[in-house]
């Protein structure tokens, strides 16, 4: 098949960087899981027996461990949501839970970062989250480990710090969706491909970040990512 001819040019493949490889790891979309800790359920004033669902961010919307984050336009409000995050080897529709793991390439640390009073506003008139959620700069992620190297983690601690002061403390044994649940369950409303990382929820202790913040978080068994906020772009 002949490559097509770009009348523009194309724009660059976002990618991860991965643990132990020389080669990156391709990411076509970003699926994030809304309410899937039960304390950050209660903590956001929603109903405990809403089941989670599903939203996105653009692939361009990365950002690598280390780097600096403009603080976003039309927000005062913006908040940090560490979560684990899973990479997909492989898709499909309809996946069976007992086989989700098969199709999983490894896992990585990122923050759902959330312009929280654009989202408030957005719930409260029954419009979609996406000028909450999906804004430049609003995926950091760490390297991806292989499953391979460290298995699937079911528990262990996920944490997020500001200036050094911890602020968001949960474990993977507090997922009310465990991940073959989610691969299980997305996979029915879209078909998961190849390159597709999912953001798994966060855990109590969101709040807001303003300029000059350094971030740290992790999981156990995972790694850890540190960011900081920069000024607004001019």
């Amino acid at each position: 098949m002949t490559a097509p001819h770009f009348v523009i040019p194309a724009p660059p493949q976002a990618s991860l960087p991965v643990v132990g490889e020389a080669g990156a790891f391709p990411v076509r979309r970003i699926w994030c899981v809304g309410r899937n800790y039960l304390e950050h359920i209660r903590e956001m004033g929603n109903d405990e027996r809403d089941p989670p669902f599903f939203f996105a961010k653009h692939a361009d919307m990365l950002v690598p461990d280390g780097a600096v984050i403009p603080y976003p336009s039309l927000t005062k409000d913006m908040h940090h949501e560490v979560e684990m995050i899973v990479a997909m080897k492989s898709g499909g529709a309809n996946i069976p839970v007992e086989k989700a793991l098969e199709y999983i390439y490894g896992y990585a640390v990122g923050i759902d970062l959330t312009r929280r009073d654009l989202q408030i506003a957005s719930r409260k008139k029954e419009r979609p989250w996406e000028i909450g959620k999906s804004f430049e700069y609003s995926a950091p992620c760490s390297a991806v480990q292989p499953a391979s190297k460290i298995g699937h983690p079911t528990k262990g601690k996920i944490w997020l710090s500001v200036n050094g002061a911890e602020r968001q403390k949960g474990d993977l044994t507090e997922l009310i969706w465990s991940v073959p649940e989610i691969i299980w369950k997305l996979s029915q409303q879209v078909e998961i491909g190849a390159g597709d990382i999912i953001m798994t929820g966060t855990p109590a202790g969101v709040a807001a970040l303003v300029p000059g913040d350094k971030i740290e978080c992790g999981v156990d068994g995972v790694g850890t990512l540190k960011v900081s906020i920069g000024e607004p772009r001019r």
